[in-house]
């Protein structure tokens, strides 16, 4: 007898192609994720061995470099039969991307055992760090981390203070697993197999190669880091807001689904008409739903499109560009949101029995749309500014 090896992971479309195998899977497990309020590590290790998780992983170390376009195809695909585990891959492969703006020490540490590592963090300073010899010790609480009961590394936010204690600068720092604790904190009404606990440390060592100063994160110096790799030069803040809108387009495109399969077999309540595919106002609220997810898909990828094309040109997005960007993802976001919500307005009150997954979708994108990274009103409101000539931010992450 003799076995068949899977061919090797070498492109996106490897990692798409193995995916969609693993649709059903999915599927299968995310009632069981939602009540666990855990991705069912079975699912976990699935999509580790499809590539899921080497997406931006550098590729010195096996990983892929393959751009946000290819990130936002996955966290869809994924999100079509399940948000959690979506949401999961989508933080996970954006925390990779970022730990590949340290140092390369940093980078062969994290990659060491090869690209598939699951990562979590969390951008906004919940803790401090005071410089000691070596290195950094760190204390804090960072929550909502997304992926952390999976994550083998953590990222955090840090304020670091100098001999007086006084804030000097804001930086992110990388934790192993072991040194960090995570907080059962994720009670919530949607995502909740996304794992967004509280990451804990106490007084943490960190290596001063595993800290770095969020200001050329920040300002884009960073750039000149990579002639390599165009992927690592994409525009930071972009980079964090678009990532989070490929789940809600697979959210949205699963809605559309649940709701056009079962147009054929359901009546209208309390009309003569005897499927809803026959009745004309059902069929509007169809075609205005296809018709924003495909809005949605635009403005993601028309967004995704000129963060690669200034990442290849090294030019670092000016404010303009950067505000237009954002916008693209409150455009689709609200679209999507309105997808759904009109789909609940065609399929009715039965869309809210617990056994229809069109309530976990629309709590899931609900959730996930009051990201703080990504709200829509901020977004708005910095393309509104950069409109006008005004540069009063209210936001570092553009």
């Amino acid at each position: 007898m003799t076995s068949t090896q899977a061919p090797p992971i070498t492109t996106a479309d490897d990692v798409l192609a193995r995916v969609t195998e693993l649709l059903p899977l999915i599927k299968e497990h995310s009632a069981e994720n939602e009540k666990e309020r855990r991705v069912d590590p079975v699912v976990i290790e699935a999509l580790r061995e499809a590539g899921a998780f080497r997406l931006a992983a550098p590729r010195r170390h096996g990983g892929l470099e393959a751009g946000l376009e290819s990130m936002l195809e996955l966290s869809a695909l994924i999100a079509e039969a399940d948000g959690g585990p979506s949401w999961v891959t989508t933080l996970s492969n954006i925390q990779s991307w970022s730990t590949c703006l340290y140092p390369t020490q940093t980078v062969d540490e994290i990659y060491a055992d090869g690209p598939d590592v699951v990562m979590c963090g969390v951008v906004t300073p919940g803790g401090t760090a005071r410089k000691v010899d070596g290195g950094y010790r760190v204390t804090g609480k960072w929550p909502y981390a997304s992926a952390s009961l999976h994550a083998e590394w953590m990222g955090g936010g840090v304020w670091v203070l100098d001999e007086d204690v006084d804030e000097e600068d804001q930086a992110m720092v990388l934790l192993p697993r072991a040194d960090a604790g995570v907080d059962d904190t994720w009670y919530v009404a949607g995502m909740r197999a996304s794992g967004s606990n509280t990451i804990v440390a106490e007084d943490v060592f960190v290596p001063e190669h595993r800290l770095i100063s969020m200001l050329p994160v920040i300002s884009g110096t960073y750039m000149a880091d990579h002639p390599e790799s165009a992927f690592y030069r994409s525009a930071f803040g972009a980079m964090l807001v678009m990532v989070l809108v490929g789940p809600q387009l697979g959210l949205g495109r699963a809605a559309l689904h649940l709701a056009t399969t079962k147009a054929a077999t359901k009546s209208l309540a309390y009309t003569n008409i005897e499927c809803q595919a026959e009745s004309v106002a059902f069929q509007l609220l169809i075609a205005e739903a296809a018709t924003k997810i495909d809005t949605a898909h635009l403005h993601a990828f028309r967004a995704a499109d000129d963060v690669r094309r200034y990442a290849e040109a090294n030019i670092y997005p000016d404010f303009t560009a950067r505000a237009r960007m954002r916008t693209d993802s409150a455009v689709a976001l609200k679209s999507i949101n309105s997808v759904i919500n009109t789909l609940l307005d065609a399929s009715g009150a039965g869309s809210f029995a617990e056994v229809n997954a069109m309530q976990r979708i629309w709590r899931d994108s609900n959730v996930a749309a009051r990201h703080a990274v990504m709200l829509p009103q901020v977004s708005m409101e910095t393309y509104g500014k950069a409109l006008l000539g005004q540069r009063d931010h209210i936001t570092a992450i553009i």
